[in-house]
């Protein structure tokens, strides 16, 4: 397989843990966002980003953006309907300041 190429993130979260306030701990399950997967939400639906913009922001390809933030909405959606915690951790990401 071939290894995943680095992508750049530019705000790292200071909150990295969200769970739900009414549902018993034993019922949830952790959903993982990754680093990069938080980028490409932050770049696209906060921002208001093209996935081209966002792709040269995170020094990958487009369609890299486009596979990375569908995984995200997905994981979003699935806490949202079963109530799950989501924690954001991990991926082949370099943090830098600025472009």
């Amino acid at each position: 397989m071939r290894p995943k190429k680095t992508r750049w993130v530019q705000c790292s979260p200071i909150e990295r843990l969200f769970k739900p306030q009414h549902s018993p701990n034993s019922l949830r399950r952790a959903v993982v966002l990754t680093l990069d997967e938080f980028e490409a939400v932050r770049l696209l639906d906060y921002e208001g980003l093209s996935q081209i913009k966002t792709a040269r922001h995170m020094h990958v390809h487009r369609s890299t953006v486009s596979r990375i933030i569908s995984s995200a909405r997905r994981k979003i959606a699935q806490c949202l309907v079963e109530i799950n915690t989501l924690k954001i951790e991990g991926g082949c990401c370099k943090v830098v300041k600025g472009e």
